[in-house]
């Protein structure tokens, strides 16, 4: 397997002691997507918003299977000299989160895992890349005009507005930060999940779901605690999947209860 790669980062609260925590951003997400919520974790802790590979500013890599953005993480734990951290991912990032606590036990003191389980998923992200790699970027001068070429493959507003995070603007030039190649070619490493034989993870762990996703169902409850033995399941009544952002004060709470 490839070296790992050196993540960026958002840091806050960096003058507190204690564990660290560290916040691992969903598919075609970066860590600025975090940075309110890792400001008011940062009142009592120290916190890391991290770019998984392919995304936000960190380093490009053909490879983005789960083990490989787990080493990812585990370098950035080994560079600062952080022997544990709290874990907190969501969606990829979860499953990055899972990976990483089950091949790295003594390295994860508490895990937060958001609205996704250590399950293979049919619903592909691959329509988006399509979308976002078709875009003619070379004659747009507004950004509304990039976000127009996506409305058919991309109906959903809110969505859109999300993706349209990764288009940044260069010397007049439009590109994305993603590596849509990449993230593509990986489409079925990143809906599925490792195989990692009989590993578990025996340290405390949350899971929380929102009931308006279909993300964690009550079958996936068995897989959940077959590989987090002492797993919490909660579910926010009338939440999406990106809870954290339709509902930042309950899920900080959560978070601040737990880890």
């Amino acid at each position: 397997m490839p070296n790992p790669l050196p993540l960026t980062y958002l840091e806050a609260g960096e003058a507190n002691g204690g564990t660290p925590l560290l916040v691992l951003h969903g598919l075609f997400g970066s860590a600025r997507n975090w940075q309110t919520l890792a400001r008011r974790f940062a009142e009592t802790r120290r916190v890391y918003a991290l770019d998984l590979r392919n995304h936000g500013g960190a380093p490009w890599a053909d490879g983005m299977s789960y083990p490989q953005m787990a080493d990812d993480v585990l370098r950035f734990l080994d560079d600062r000299g952080f022997a544990r951290a709290n874990v907190v991912g969501h969606s990829m990032g979860g499953k990055t989160a899972m990976t990483l606590a089950l091949r790295h036990p003594d390295r994860v003191a508490r895990l937060v895992v958001v609205d996704i389980a250590p399950v293979a998923y049919t619903h592909t992200h691959a329509p988006y890349v399509a979308a976002m790699k078709a875009a003619d970027l070379t004659t747009c001068t507004r950004r509304q005009e990039v976000e127009a070429q996506l409305v058919a493959a991309v109906p959903e507003a809110p969505l859109r507005s999300f993706l349209m995070q990764n288009l940044v603007l260069e010397n007049g030039v439009f590109s994305w930060r993603v590596n849509l190649d990449a993230i593509g070619a990986a489409m079925a490493d990143l809906i599925g999940f490792p195989d990692l034989g009989d590993a578990r993870y025996d340290g405390p762990a949350l899971f929380i779901g929102g009931t308006a996703s279909d993300y964690i169902r009550p079958e996936n409850h068995a897989a959940i605690r077959q590989r987090f033995p002492k797993a919490e399941i909660t579910m926010m009544e009338g939440a999406g999947h990106w809870l954290h952002a339709e509902r930042p004060d309950d899920f900080a709470a959560m978070i601040e209860n737990f880890a």
